[in-house]
């Protein structure tokens, strides 16, 4: 076995061997040569290299993503840990154990004028969960701190950052490894409601009834089936689900904006829930969001064994455990209340329905059109990446089958790592990855393509339609060079050469049968990565849907 010769590298690698961390990408450079030497030369690591630090991270958080296991991005030293910090903040958000460990320079190299120096000390201070400002020679204090950057990590799903100084020379190997690395292992107590507040909480459940439970990112199955199936029974409950919930009932309303678009002041107030209980991550509705705010139930609670965001500006209690065990102590107590509130919502349900299906009949090619098509003919066990912005509010609408796994970085909502993001999940999870993403999204990460590991069965369908469509959708716009210029960023451009380039089979569709035969290709191409772009019209796409909101009334 070759290892670093520099102690502090050796401690580093053992531990994160020690503790499971074994999905390490790499930023090549040359201040972190002691951990790349390391970390290649022993084989119990995966080891990926990405040139450009922003995509490796968050090629990194698309991996820990599906493992559900910490990965480590490690970079040199200067600004290369700084391109870091978007992923970082994500998986902070969206509370995925990443984690950081940049090369530094030593002490007292810092701020003398050396060069590819920065302070790199606590850079991530506002969104790290811990921070490890390693010593240079390698110590039983170095030692604790990085076994608590990586329990951290693992406990609080998070990010974390270790930060280690390296003086040269960088690049000498050994034999031998020169420090016998202390490990300490994680401990998980089981969390349980408490007694008295299963019997408090319960008895408001049984004295309620209109209870909303609103559903946000959620992994697949993460939820046993027999906790949907109860909450699916009572009359006084209704469940709303996101896309990135990946929950599932008959009962469930999977197109919250499509439900309550329409709905004015007097359907506001009637629907106003008494208690509303959340679980999962972000919420994409800005229209759900904008209803409770308004029309505040009077309890909320919210389910997570970590954090609760007072999203609603309402909350009353957090409890502190996964789902899964707060339905476990809970359901014993709660009982069926005598209530119209689910049925008024199937009936307006079941209304939306019908005007949807009508008006997805008249609607020319368009955005809306597409989405629709492209959905429903996702292949079933199709692992579903979204990037943001319109992508992930237009898969809002529609509904597609439940064997699909869904996700999103809402952590952030940014557009910066979707397709980085999701190769990393396509190589985590080992599935038949789709990612349907718009054209900035895809034009802003399109180094996530200069990946060496992108598998072959590995897709995307590029929504071109000329610009930022989104910002059509928001009210206030107005046509004129300003807009075009800073807001919709329009452009001419496509993703053919880029294609060509990184050996991604190219696909093109502009029309409803271009589309059908477009998809029916795509799904076909398995022995190459493979690009489908549908080009949408860039003027009509915002009027279809602000049609369709009008036709649901």
């Amino acid at each position: 076995m070759i290892y670093p010769k520099i102690p502090l590298a050796q401690s580093i690698i053992e531990i994160c061997n020690a503790k499971g961390v074994h999905d390490i990408v790499i930023s090549p450079g040359s201040r972190n040569a002691p951990l790349t030497i390391g970390f290649t030369h022993n084989p119990n690591f995966r080891c990926y290299s990405i040139a450009d630090e922003r995509c490796a991270a968050f090629f990194a958080l698309g991996i820990a993503q599906q493992t559900h296991k910490p990965v480590a991005v490690v970079c040199t030293s200067g600004s290369a840990l700084l391109n870091y910090y978007p992923a970082f903040a994500e998986a902070f958000y969206s509370q995925i154990p990443l984690i950081v460990i940049s090369a530094d320079r030593p002490h007292d190299k810092i701020d003398i004028g050396d060069g590819q120096t920065i302070r790199q000390e606590d850079v991530f201070k506002n969104h790290s969960l811990y921070n490890a400002n390693l010593l240079e020679e390698a110590s039983e204090a170095n030692d604790v701190f990085i076994n608590e950057a990586i329990n951290v990590a693992i406990a609080h799903k998070g990010p974390v950052h270790i930060n280690a100084p390296f003086e040269e020379p960088l690049y000498e190997t050994t034999t031998k490894l020169s420090v016998d690395a202390n490990v300490t292992h994680l401990f998980n107590a089981h969390r349980m409601v408490r007694v008295e507040d299963i019997i408090a909480f319960s008895t408001l459940w049984n004295h309620s009834q209109k209870i909303l439970v609103v559903v946000g990112e959620c992994p697949p199955n993460s939820i046993e089936q027999d906790w949907i199936d109860q909450l699916a029974q009572f009359p006084s409950v209704v469940v709303l689900t996101e896309t990135t919930s990946n929950l599932h009932h008959p009962s469930f309303i999977n197109n919250i904006d499509t439900l309550i678009t329409p709905f004015g002041t007097k359907e506001f107030t009637s629907l106003q829930p008494r208690i509303l209980i959340t679980f999962g991550g972000m919420i994409v509705s800005k229209r759900i969001k904008a209803f409770l705010r308004k029309y505040k139930p009077r309890h909320h609670w919210h389910i997570d064994e970590l954090r609760a965001y007072d999203t609603f500006s309402i909350l009353t209690k957090h409890f502190q455990v996964a789902p899964n065990q707060f339905f476990s102590q809970f359901m014993p107590h709660l009982e069926v209340v005598e209530s119209n509130y689910k049925a008024t919502f199937e009936n307006i349900r079941q209304e939306r329905k019908n005007k949807h299906d009508a008006y997805l009949k008249q609607v020319p090619f368009s955005d809306f059109k597409a989405y629709n098509t492209i959905l429903s003919e996702l292949p079933q066990n199709t692992h579903l990446q979204i990037s943001n912005s319109a992508a992930v509010r237009y898969a809002q609408l529609f509904d597609f089958d439940k064997s699909i796994e869904v996700y999103c970085n809402r952590g952030t909502s940014g557009i910066d790592g979707s397709t980085s993001t999701a190769i990393g999940a396509a190589v985590g999870s080992k599935k038949p990855t789709v990612l349907i993403t718009g054209d900035i999204s895809f034009l802003y990460d399109s180094n996530a393509l200069w990946n060496n590991y992108i598998p072959s069965n590995f897709k995307i369908i590029l929504m071109n339609n000329g610009g930022g469509g989104i910002f059509r959708i928001l009210p206030g716009h107005e046509e004129s060079e300003t807009f075009h210029k800073y807001f919709e960023t329009s452009h001419c451009l496509t993703a053919e050469h880029l294609a060509k380039m990184y050996r991604f089979e190219y696909l093109t569709a502009s029309d409803d049968q271009s589309l059908a035969n477009g998809l029916k290709q795509l799904w076909a191409v398995n022995d190459q990565p493979a690009i489908l772009e549908v080009f949408t019209p860039t003027r009509e796409n915002d009027k279809v849907l602000k049609q369709y909101f009008k036709e649901l009334t």
